[in-house]
Protein backbone atom coordinates (compact mmCIF):
# COMPACT_ATOMS: atom_id res chain seq x y z
CA UNK A 1 0.00 0.00 0.00
CA UNK A 2 1.01 3.71 -0.54
CA UNK A 3 2.80 5.50 2.15
CA UNK A 4 0.39 8.32 0.18
CA UNK A 5 -3.37 6.90 1.79
CA UNK A 6 -1.59 7.02 4.89
CA UNK A 7 -0.51 10.23 4.57
CA UNK A 8 -3.96 10.98 3.95
CA UNK A 9 -5.11 9.20 6.06
CA UNK A 10 -3.61 10.90 8.87
CA UNK A 11 -4.05 14.33 7.76
CA UNK A 12 -8.08 13.83 7.56
CA UNK A 13 -8.20 12.01 10.76
CA UNK A 14 -6.02 14.88 12.74
CA UNK A 15 -8.43 17.68 11.03
CA UNK A 16 -11.49 15.93 11.45
CA UNK A 17 -10.87 15.70 15.14
CA UNK A 18 -9.85 19.06 14.80
CA UNK A 19 -12.61 20.72 13.42
CA UNK A 20 -15.66 18.79 14.72
CA UNK A 21 -14.12 16.73 18.18
CA UNK A 22 -11.33 18.98 19.55
CA UNK A 23 -10.53 22.57 18.43
CA UNK A 24 -7.60 22.48 20.44
CA UNK A 25 -6.15 20.19 18.08
CA UNK A 26 -5.84 22.80 15.50
CA UNK A 27 -4.85 25.27 17.63
CA UNK A 28 -2.17 23.60 18.90
CA UNK A 29 -1.30 22.37 15.84
CA UNK A 30 -1.05 25.48 13.45
CA UNK A 31 1.61 27.58 12.70
CA UNK A 32 1.74 31.13 14.49
CA UNK A 33 5.30 32.75 13.48
CA UNK A 34 5.71 34.64 16.19
CA UNK A 35 4.58 31.66 18.77
CA UNK A 36 7.03 29.40 17.09
CA UNK A 37 9.85 31.52 17.53
CA UNK A 38 9.40 32.73 20.90
CA UNK A 39 8.49 29.60 22.28
CA UNK A 40 11.08 27.35 20.20
CA UNK A 41 7.86 24.99 18.96
CA UNK A 42 9.74 23.96 16.02
CA UNK A 43 7.37 21.13 15.73
CA UNK A 44 4.79 23.34 14.17
CA UNK A 45 6.56 23.62 11.16
CA UNK A 46 5.35 19.65 11.19
CA UNK A 47 2.01 19.59 12.42
CA UNK A 48 0.91 22.62 10.74
CA UNK A 49 0.66 20.71 7.57
CA UNK A 50 -1.69 17.89 9.37
CA UNK A 51 -4.52 20.05 10.38
CA UNK A 52 -7.04 21.69 8.14
CA UNK A 53 -9.10 25.17 8.66
CA UNK A 54 -12.12 23.50 7.10
CA UNK A 55 -13.31 20.35 5.11
CA UNK A 56 -13.13 21.80 1.89
CA UNK A 57 -9.72 23.08 2.82
CA UNK A 58 -8.93 19.28 3.72
CA UNK A 59 -10.54 17.87 0.75
CA UNK A 60 -9.00 19.92 -1.97
CA UNK A 61 -5.20 19.44 -0.35
CA UNK A 62 -6.51 15.50 -0.12
CA UNK A 63 -7.87 15.11 -3.62
CA UNK A 64 -4.75 16.80 -5.47
CA UNK A 65 -2.34 14.22 -2.98
CA UNK A 66 -4.75 11.28 -3.73
CA UNK A 67 -4.59 11.91 -7.90
CA UNK A 68 -0.73 12.63 -7.75
CA UNK A 69 0.85 11.14 -4.53
CA UNK A 70 0.86 7.55 -6.04
CA UNK A 71 2.31 7.71 -9.69
CA UNK A 72 5.09 10.34 -8.15
CA UNK A 73 5.81 7.50 -5.01
CA UNK A 74 5.48 4.70 -7.46
CA UNK A 75 8.61 6.61 -9.59
CA UNK A 76 10.66 8.07 -6.48
CA UNK A 77 10.17 5.10 -3.83
CA UNK A 78 8.31 5.64 -0.55
CA UNK A 79 11.42 6.86 1.29
CA UNK A 80 12.32 9.84 -1.05
CA UNK A 81 8.45 10.14 -1.22
CA UNK A 82 8.41 11.23 2.61
CA UNK A 83 11.72 13.20 1.97
CA UNK A 84 10.11 15.18 -0.50
CA UNK A 85 6.79 15.48 1.74
CA UNK A 86 8.25 16.06 4.84
CA UNK A 87 10.92 18.93 3.95
CA UNK A 88 8.20 19.89 1.97
CA UNK A 89 5.78 20.72 4.39
CA UNK A 90 9.25 22.44 6.43
CA UNK A 91 10.66 24.58 3.23
CA UNK A 92 7.02 25.69 2.56
CA UNK A 93 7.01 27.20 6.31
CA UNK A 94 9.55 28.96 6.00
CA UNK A 95 8.69 32.21 3.87
CA UNK A 96 5.84 32.49 6.29
CA UNK A 97 8.00 31.84 9.74
CA UNK A 98 10.45 35.04 8.39
CA UNK A 99 7.35 37.11 7.15
CA UNK A 100 5.34 37.18 9.80
CA UNK A 101 7.84 36.29 12.54
CA UNK A 102 6.80 39.84 14.51
CA UNK A 103 2.90 39.35 14.04
CA UNK A 104 1.59 37.13 17.35
CA UNK A 105 -1.84 37.16 15.62
CA UNK A 106 -1.04 35.31 12.17
CA UNK A 107 -1.54 32.02 11.63
CA UNK A 108 -1.13 29.16 9.02
CA UNK A 109 -2.32 25.77 8.74
CA UNK A 110 -2.36 23.19 6.11
CA UNK A 111 -1.00 20.12 4.13
CA UNK A 112 -1.01 22.63 0.54
CA UNK A 113 2.87 23.28 0.61
CA UNK A 114 3.86 19.60 1.27
CA UNK A 115 1.03 18.88 -1.30
CA UNK A 116 2.66 21.64 -3.81
CA UNK A 117 6.04 19.93 -3.34
CA UNK A 118 4.77 16.18 -4.68
CA UNK A 119 2.50 18.13 -7.19
CA UNK A 120 5.41 20.25 -8.77
CA UNK A 121 7.80 16.63 -8.25
CA UNK A 122 5.25 14.96 -10.73
CA UNK A 123 5.75 18.00 -13.02
CA UNK A 124 9.06 17.53 -13.14
CA UNK A 125 8.81 13.87 -14.06
CA UNK A 126 5.74 14.13 -16.64
CA UNK A 127 5.69 17.68 -17.93
CA UNK A 128 3.41 16.62 -20.96
CA UNK A 129 0.83 14.75 -19.15
CA UNK A 130 -2.25 16.31 -18.98
CA UNK A 131 -3.78 17.52 -15.95
CA UNK A 132 -7.88 17.57 -15.65
CA UNK A 133 -9.56 19.97 -13.61
CA UNK A 134 -13.27 20.65 -13.21
CA UNK A 135 -15.54 22.03 -15.54
CA UNK A 136 -12.68 21.78 -18.01
CA UNK A 137 -13.09 18.56 -20.05
CA UNK A 138 -9.55 19.93 -22.08
CA UNK A 139 -6.63 18.09 -20.56
CA UNK A 140 -3.86 20.93 -19.75
CA UNK A 141 -0.27 19.70 -19.90
CA UNK A 142 1.44 19.80 -16.64
CA UNK A 143 4.08 21.86 -17.22
CA UNK A 144 1.58 24.57 -18.57
CA UNK A 145 -0.65 24.16 -15.72
CA UNK A 146 2.43 24.32 -12.82
CA UNK A 147 3.41 28.05 -14.86
CA UNK A 148 -0.02 28.90 -14.86
CA UNK A 149 -0.51 28.03 -11.02
CA UNK A 150 2.55 30.01 -9.91
CA UNK A 151 2.05 32.95 -12.03
CA UNK A 152 -1.29 33.36 -10.28
CA UNK A 153 -0.02 32.93 -7.02
CA UNK A 154 2.82 35.56 -7.22
CA UNK A 155 0.16 37.42 -8.27
CA UNK A 156 -2.47 36.27 -5.47
CA UNK A 157 0.08 36.88 -2.83
CA UNK A 158 0.32 40.57 -3.56
CA UNK A 159 -3.08 40.79 -2.28
CA UNK A 160 -4.21 40.39 1.10
CA UNK A 161 -6.27 37.23 1.92
CA UNK A 162 -6.62 33.79 3.91
CA UNK A 163 -4.57 31.65 1.87
CA UNK A 164 -0.55 31.41 1.86
CA UNK A 165 0.61 31.91 -1.81
CA UNK A 166 3.72 32.30 -0.52
CA UNK A 167 3.46 28.26 0.86
CA UNK A 168 2.24 27.24 -2.64
CA UNK A 169 5.13 28.67 -4.33
CA UNK A 170 7.26 27.56 -1.82
CA UNK A 171 6.65 24.73 -1.94
CA UNK A 172 6.27 24.30 -5.13
CA UNK A 173 9.97 25.04 -5.99
CA UNK A 174 10.93 23.09 -3.22
CA UNK A 175 9.67 20.06 -4.93
CA UNK A 176 11.44 20.64 -8.14
CA UNK A 177 14.64 21.28 -6.04
CA UNK A 178 14.71 18.49 -3.87
CA UNK A 179 14.43 16.02 -7.49
CA UNK A 180 16.92 17.82 -8.59
CA UNK A 181 19.09 17.51 -6.06
CA UNK A 182 18.36 13.87 -4.05
CA UNK A 183 16.46 11.85 -6.47
CA UNK A 184 19.50 10.57 -8.61
CA UNK A 185 17.82 9.80 -12.10
CA UNK A 186 15.36 13.27 -11.86
CA UNK A 187 18.23 15.82 -13.55
CA UNK A 188 19.28 12.92 -15.76
CA UNK A 189 15.72 12.53 -16.93
CA UNK A 190 15.14 16.06 -17.50
CA UNK A 191 18.66 16.50 -19.53
CA UNK A 192 16.90 13.57 -21.34
CA UNK A 193 13.41 15.46 -22.26
CA UNK A 194 15.94 18.10 -23.30
CA UNK A 195 17.43 16.23 -26.08
CA UNK A 196 20.77 16.83 -23.79
CA UNK A 197 21.64 13.41 -23.13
Amino acid sequence: MYITYYLIAANAIVSLIGLFMYPKVIEVGMMMPYRTISNKSWYELITSGFVHGSVSHLLFNMITLFFFGPVLEMQIGEVQFLGLYFTGLIASSIPSLIKHKDNPQYATLGASGAVEAVLFGFILLFPFEPIYLMLIPIGIPALLFGLAFIGYSIYASRKEGTINHEAHIAGAAWGVFYMLAFVPFAFDHVLSMLGLN
